[in-house]
């Protein structure tokens, strides 16, 4: 994952996408389900402030909890992320 971020930041050519999987985002979602379902979301983080992607503490929280630290809606970012897995 860290190499990822790393791809994504440094604009470094990514591998080939990996085929996304469905699912419903909610605001007690964990952030490392969301990454691990599609990496290609970290983006919808980083915009917002959240540049802890590969820490493990920061996986393990739910998007509530996570946008509570960072003061960053919790609504317009469980919106995003349904309308990327086509929700």
């Amino acid at each position: 994952m860290i190499n990822k971020l790393k791809e994504f930041i440094t604009g470094a050519k990514a591998a080939p996408k990996k085929e996304t999987k469905t699912m419903i985002i909610t605001k007690d979602t964990i952030i490392g389900d969301i990454l691990d379902a599609d990496e290609t979301t970290a983006p919808y983080f980083l915009e917002i402030g959240m540049h802890c992607l590969g820490c493990p503490h920061s996986r393990g929280e739910s998007l509530e909890q996570a946008c509570a630290v960072h003061g960053t809606d919790v609504d317009a970012l469980v919106e995003n992320l349904n309308a990327h897995f086509g929700n």
